[in-house]
C-alpha cells in the first residue's frame, strides 16, 4: 500500500465529514487507506460518521488521550509506505497528495514535507513554515513583535516570514495539520512523543527528522484549506498556556544547561506579557461597547446641560443633583435594558438600540414625574440629552460597522447577500439546508458554468469576483460539484478577505466555514435553528427562572394552602433560583439540542418520571420546544405544570 492517511478527531464531526470527502477525492488514483482516531468525542461523531464512511477505519477511544497518543494508535494499524498526518479541519485539493508523493520521488533526501495552507477566507497561514524555537524567536512570537514585523528575518523568524510562501523551501518545522513522510523514517526516529498532549509534538518530530540527517520541506506547489481548530482558540490565555507547556517540554528534552534556563525565563516573561494583553483584550471585548455607550450618554447630558444653561434657559440654576442622580440613573437604565434586549450580543441590530433607548427614556421620564422639586430640572435637558445620545451611539455603531469593528446582523442587510456556487441538483440540496436553518431568504442565486436551471444562475464561475463587487456579497457557499476542491481553494484566494466562505462536498449533510484561524468554525447541517441556543433567549430563560422563583417566595402565604408537598416545592424554587436547575427543560436526552440545565418539568409540562409517551414523541416535543422557544413558552408550561413543581428530578 502506498499511503496511510491518519486523522485525529475530537468533536468536529461536520468538519471531518468535509475533510474525508476531500481526502477520498485526492486518493482516487492512489493505493491508500484512511484511519481516524476519535478521542472520545461527545458530539455524536460515531453515529454520524460510521454510516457515511464505511471504508474508513475508525478507532474509538474511551477518553481524550491527546493528539500524539491518538496518532500513535493509528500508526500501529497503518500499512502505507508513506504516512500523512492530517487535521480533521482541513480540505485538500484533488492533486495535493499526488503532487506531494511526486516531490518525495524527486527529492530522496526528504524526511517530511508540509504544504501551503490558507484559512477559510483564503489568507495564507504562517504556520505552514516555521523555525525551531529558540529563546529569542519564542519571545518575539509570544510578545507580539513577530506580528509587528512580519517580514523581518530576526523578529519573524518563528514563522520564517522572510521566506517566500510561493516557493518550495527547506525549513525546520512542519505543521501537524499536514505532515507527510515515509514510513521508514518514522521507524528510524520513532513515533510521536506522547508526553506532548497538544502542541509541540510536530516541532519535536521535525527536530528528530533533521537530527537523523533528513530534510524538512515546505511544499508550495499545492494548497489546502486549514480551518480554525476547535479545541483551543488561538490568542486565548489557554492557548498561550498550552503552547508554553509544550515549548518547555521541548526545551527540557532537546536543550541543556544555561540555554535551557534562559529559554525558560524569557518564555515566562513573554507569557506574562501575553497574558496581560489577552486578559485586557478579553475585558475590553466584553465591556468595551457598554463603556463607550456610558461615556456617550453622560457626555451628551453634560453637553446638553451646558448648552441649555448658557443659550436656552440662562435664568435657571441647575442643581448638582442633575449630574449625580438623573444622568447616571438613565445611563444605568439604558445599559440594563440594552443588555437584556441583546444589544451587546454578536451581530448588531438597530432596532435593539431604538428599543433600549425608548424603554430607558420612558422609565426615566416616569420616575422624573415623581421626583421632589429639589432634584427636578428642565425636561428639555433630559429629552434633548437622550436624543443626542441616541444619535451619537447610532453614529458610532455605523462607523464601527464600516470599519469592520462591529458585525451587523440586521435582517434587511443579511437578506439576499449569499450566492451558491453549485450545479442545479446540489443547489437545491443546499437550499433545503438553509431553509431548515431559517436562512433561505439570504440566497440571491447561484453561480455555475452549466446552462440548466438558468433562472437561478447569476453568472459563470469566472465572473465570481465581479459578482461579489456588483452585489456587495457577504457570503459564498462553495459546493464541490459546482467547482472542484482545487478550484474552490484557488477561488477563495482571489476574493476579498471580508467575504464569508462556506463549503459543502457533494453528497455530504453539512456546510462548514470559518472566516479565519482566530475564530471558531461554524456549520449548517440538516437540522433546525434552535431559538433556545441564542444568547438573548438563554438570558430570557434565566430571567424567567429567577422572576418566577422570587414570585413563589413572595407568595408563601398563598402557596402553603395550595401546594401539598411544600418542602419539595421550595427545594426546587431555591435550586432554580441558584441556577442548579431550570423550571422547564427536555424530556429526553438529545446531544443535537442546545444544552440546558436539569429541569423540574419538561417540554410536555410533566416531570420526567411521569412522561410515558414513546421516545420519538418526547424527542419531537423537545425539538419543538428548542426551535420555537420564547420566554412566554416557559410561563405557559409552568402554569400548566404547576401541580407538578414539587417533583424531584
Amino acid at each position: 500500500m502506498q499511503l496511510s492517511v491518519i486523522i485525529v478527531n475530537y468533536n468536529v464531526k461536520y468538519f471531518l465529514e468535509q475533510c474525508l470527502y476531500s481526502v477520498q477525492k485526492a486518493c482516487v488514483n492512489i493505493d491508500s487507506e484512511i484511519i481516524v482516531t476519535d478521542n472520545s468525542s461527545t458530539d455524536g461523531s460515531g453515529e454520524y460518521l460510521k454510516k457515511n464512511f464505511p471504508s474508513v477505519n475508525f478507532i474509538w477511544n474511551n477518553e481524550n488521550t491527546g493528539f500524539a497518543k491518538a496518532n500513535n494508535l493509528a500508526l500501529e494499524k497503518a500499512k502505507g509506505e508513506f504516512i500523512l498526518f492530517l487535521n480533521p479541519d482541513t480540505i485538500l485539493a484533488e492533486d495535493s497528495i499526488e503532487k506531494s508523493l511526486h516531490f518525495f520521488a524527486t527529492h530522496p533526501e526528504t524526511g517530511a514535507i508540509g504544504i501551503h495552507m490558507v484559512d477559510g477566507s483564503g489568507k495564507f497561514l504562517k504556520e505552514s513554515k516555521r523555525a525551531f524555537p529558540s529563546p529569542l524567536t519564542s519571545l518575539f512570537k509570544l510578545s507580539g513583535l513577530a506580528k509587528l514585523f512580519p517580514r523581518s528575518k530576526t523578529f519573524a523568524r518563528y514563522h520564517l516570514g522572510h521566506l517566500s510562501e510561493k516557493e518550495n523551501q527547506e525549513v525546520d518545522v512542519l505543521a501537524g495539520a499536514f505532515m507527510m513522510m515515509p514510513g521508514k523514517v518514522l521507524k528510524e526516529i520513532g513515533n510521536f512523543d506522547e508526553r506532548f498532549f497538544m502542541y509541540g509534538e510536530d516541532v519535536d518530530l521535525s527536530y528528530r527528522i533533521q537530527k537523523a540527517g533528513y530534510k524538512n520541506y515546505y511544499f508550495a506547489e499545492s494548497t489546502i484549506i486549514h480551518f480554525k481548530g476547535e479545541s483551543t482558540k488561538r490568542g486565548s490565555l489557554n492557548y498561550v498556556r498550552l503552547f508554553y507547556k509544550a515549548m518547555s517540554l521541548f526545551v527540557k528534552k532537546h536543550y541543556s544547561g544555561s540555554k535551557a534556563g534562559v529559554f525558560t525565563f524569557l518564555i515566562q516573561v513573554a507569557i506574562m506579557i501575553r497574558a496581560f494583553f489577552s486578559a485586557l483584550g478579553k475585558l475590553l471585548k466584553i465591556i468595551g461597547l457598554p463603556i463607550l455607550d456610558a461615556c456617550i450618554i453622560l457626555g451628551s447630558f453634560g453637553l446638553t446641560r451646558i448648552l441649555w444653561s448658557n443659550y436656552i434657559r440662562q435664568e435657571i440654576n441647575y442643581s448638582p443633583n442633575v449630574l449625580f442622580i438623573a444622568f447616571p440613573v438613565f445611563t444605568a437604565l439604558f445599559l440594563i435594558t440594552a443588555f437584556y434586549s441583546g444589544l451587546y450580543d454578536k451581530g448588531y441590530k438597530q432596532m435593539q438600540l431604538v428599543r433600549s433607548t425608548t424603554i430607558a427614556a420612558l422609565v426615566l421620564l416616569s420616575v422624573y414625574a415623581l421626583l421632589p422639586e429639589s432634584v427636578r430640572f428642565s425636561r428639555g435637558v433630559l429629552i434633548t440629552g437622550i436624543m443626542l445620545a441616541f444619535v451619537l451611539m447610532n453614529l458610532m455603531r455605523l462607523l464601527f460597522i464600516k470599519w469592520r469593528y462591529l458585525e451587523t446582523s440586521n435582517e434587511n442587510e443579511e437578506r439576499r447577500q449569499t450566492i451558491v456556487v453549485a450545479n442545479e441538483k446540489d443547489y437545491l440540496i443546499i437550499a433545503e439546508m438553509l431553509e431548515n436553518a431559517g436562512m433561505t431568504e439570504r440566497v440571491l442565486g447561484r453561480v455555475s458554468n452549466e446552462t440548466s436551471g438558468a433562472s437561478t444562475v447569476l453568472g459563470t464561475i469566472a465572473q465570481l469576483p465581479q459578482l461579489v463587487k456588483k452585489y456587495q456579497l457577504k457570503e459564498i457557499i462553495f459546493c464541490e460539484n459546482g467547482l472542484s476542491f482545487k478550484g474552490i481553494i484557488n477561488a477563495i484566494q482571489t476574493l476579498p478577505v471580508t467575504t464569508r466562505n462556506k463549503f459543502h462536498a457533494s453528497g455530504s449533510n453539512s456546510i462548514i466555514g470559518s472566516d479565519s484561524k482566530n475564530t471558531s468554525g461554524g456549520f449548517i447541517a440538516l437540522s433546525k435553528k434552535y431559538n433556545i441556543g441564542m444568547p438573548l433567549q438563554r438570558r430570557n430563560k434565566r430571567t424567567i427562572d429567577i422572576s418566577v422563583s422570587l414570585l413563589f417566595i413572595l407568595a408563601v402565604p398563598v402557596i402553603v394552602f395550595v401546594k401539598k408537598k411544600i418542602a419539595g416545592f421550595y427545594n426546587n424554587v431555591f435550586a432554580v433560583l441558584t441556577g442548579t436547575k431550570t423550571w422547564v427543560g427536555y424530556a429526553n436526552e438529545n446531544k443535537e439540542l442546545p444544552v440546558i440545565k436539569p429541569s423540574v418539568i419538561t417540554s410536555t409540562a410533566l416531570p420526567k418520571t411521569l412522561n410515558d409517551l414513546p421516545k420519538g414523541s418526547l424527542q419531537k416535543s423537545d425539538e419543538w420546544y428548542a426551535v420555537g422557544y420564547t420566554a412566554i413558552t416557559d410561563l405557559k408550561k409552568i402554569a400548566r405544570g404547576f401541580k407538578y413543581l414539587h417533583y424531584q428530578s
